[in-house]
């Protein structure tokens, strides 16, 4: 007899469809899984008999064949083992073939039964319920990710055996009630009123905050750029709940979504360490997997210690920092992984961190010092737009008890300045901050007065400016206007905006 069951395989981010078919016949008993399955999937031979002979269930003495299709989809990962076990079961006619027909099936099975964890719920509930599916059996781990969707019926599924007592209608497992996204906690790690001093430092944070820049923080060992960078996520506008799902999705295919939150509402903040490779650094594999540059999607990409990050891990940060996306190719075809994050990194000024410190003395030499700094090419710090000094703190202000700003009064300014920008690209395709501006939007709304285009024509002469450092500043300078509730760009808006380029830095 033979049995078909739906599943779902995840591509990149996106869900395939999967029509599990099982078939029983004549010959040696046995289980055959055809339709390119990885070792995970093949292994699920073992699974899926031992979870049914320690349900109390029979497995057919029969030779059964699984074909997964399509066939020229790679199936990887144990999801399909609880549609396996469904198809097994009716095509032995131990459950009706109807009960389940129209719902897609997703699971791990243990070897007593019980049904596990699988990564990329998300994207496959979102194909089943794009294919016209309404109802999704799921293991109960997951169910609150699924009930995300509206419109679709989640069934939580703890075990083999209360599924196919569900099916029978022995017992009934009550749908999983809609998720509510707003009941989900925000959490901020870091307050702004806890650092003290670096008022400068925060102010530029602020303005990289309101405007989606990417930053560059220099200063010595000690000085706070860590605990700058941890609370910049605060200050960051609220996700809205199609960008919370976006992120949520991603996790969801990484295996990394906590497991008692179901929908990632707080802005992402991820800081790899310096020894990660390319391929951690912007996703890879012989079946592609988002890394960290797609985990920071709509959130911040911390790297500190920047000079210690190998060159080539850096210079293929380049093009997805301007085009916010990140395609890797194999053999078998192209991936592509969102990548829209802001870069925030931290470095020392030179091999011992003192380079110009005015307390401690460098003990490197000119050279070493030129040839640390010439670790970062030029190309990768054309596209910082904020490059700022952060120096050691006196005893005074980390002595003084008095509490900073609160993280609500900064972040109520940064999302006042994000909404002035949502009104003037409301009709723009894509652009959605001042950091992503094209030049048509800069020449549109970046206008100058005679006294600020006098600043500007100065500025490209003595800092020798490149044509992307031109069109960096000129939004950088919007955005100062935007929190300042300025419709044009005074000249003290762009004095501000080139007091953050590198000046004696970089020799």
């Amino acid at each position: 007899m033979l049995a078909r069951v739906y599943s779902c395989a995840v591509i990149g981010l996106d869900g395939v469809l999967v029509e599990v078919e099982v078939d029983t016949g004549p010959g040696l008993p046995g289980m055959v899984i055809v339709g390119l399955p990885d070792t995970a999937v093949q292994e699920s031979r073992e699974r899926v008999q031992s979870a049914i002979k320690n349900t109390g269930l029979l497995f057919p003495r029969k030779r059964v064949t699984v074909n997964l299709a399509p066939a020229s989809v790679r199936k990887e990962g144990p999801a399909y083992d609880l549609p396996i076990a469904l198809g097994v079961l009716a095509a032995s006619e131990q459950i009706p073939v109807e009960a389940f027909e129209g719902s897609l099936v997703i699971g791990e099975l243990s070897l007593d039964g019980s049904v596990r964890h699988v990564r990329g719920v998300l994207p496959m509930a979102a194909v089943a319920r794009e294919q016209g599916i309404s109802r999704v059996f799921v293991p109960k781990a997951d169910a609150a990710e699924a009930a995300l969707l509206p419109n679709l019926e989640v069934i939580p599924v703890e075990s083999l055996a209360e599924l196919v007592a569900h099916l029978k209608h022995t017992i009934s497992i009550p749908p999983h009630p809609p998720t509510q996204p707003e009941n989900i906690p925000i959490e901020v790690a870091t307050d702004f009123s806890e650092i003290k001093g670096q008022e400068h430092v925060k102010r530029a944070l602020e303005v990289a905050a309101a405007g989606g820049h990417n930053l560059l923080m220099i200063g010595p060992p000690g000085s706070g750029k860590t605990l700058l960078a941890r609370a910049l996520p605060a200050i960051l506008p609220q996700m809205t709940i199609d960008e919370a799902l976006d992120v949520t999705r991603i996790y969801s295919v990484a295996d990394q979504l906590p497991e008692d939150i179901p929908l990632i509402r707080s802005r992402p903040f991820r800081a790899p360490h310096h020894t990660i490779s390319h391929a951690g650094l912007v996703g890879g594999g012989n079946q592609p997997h988002p890394g960290e540059i797609s985990l920071a999607h709509r959130g911040v990409l911390f790297l500190d210690e920047l000079p210690e990050f190998g060159s080539r891990v850096l210079e293929v940060l380049r093009q997805p920092m301007e085009d916010k996306i990140v395609t890797i190719s194999r053999a078998q075809g192209s991936l592509t992984f969102p990548a829209n994050f802001q870069l925030v990194a931290a470095m020392n000024p030179c091999p011992c961190g003192y380079y110009g410190d005015p307390v401690k003395p460098c003990t490197c030499s000119p050279g070493t010092v030129v040839k640390y700094q010439k670790r970062i090419s030029g190309p990768l710090l054309d596209r910082i737009d904020i490059f700022v000094s952060v120096p050691r703190i006196d005893y005074e202000k980390l002595s003084d008890r008095r509490a900073g700003e609160s993280v609500e009064s900064v972040r109520e300014r940064v999302e006042k300045a994000r909404r002035l920008q949502r009104q003037r690209f409301e009709a723009s395709n894509g652009t959605s901050c001042n950091a992503e501006m094209r030049p048509a939007e800069i020449r549109k709304y970046c206008t100058l007065n005679s006294a600020a285009s006098n600043l500007m024509k100065t500025a490209m002469v003595q800092m020798d400016l490149s044509a992307r450092a031109y069109h960096r500043i000129l939004k950088l300078a919007r955005t100062i206007a935007d929190l300042a509730d300025s419709e044009e760009i005074q000249a003290i808006h762009l004095a501000e905006a080139l007091q953050y380029r590198p000046k004696d830095l970089f020799i």
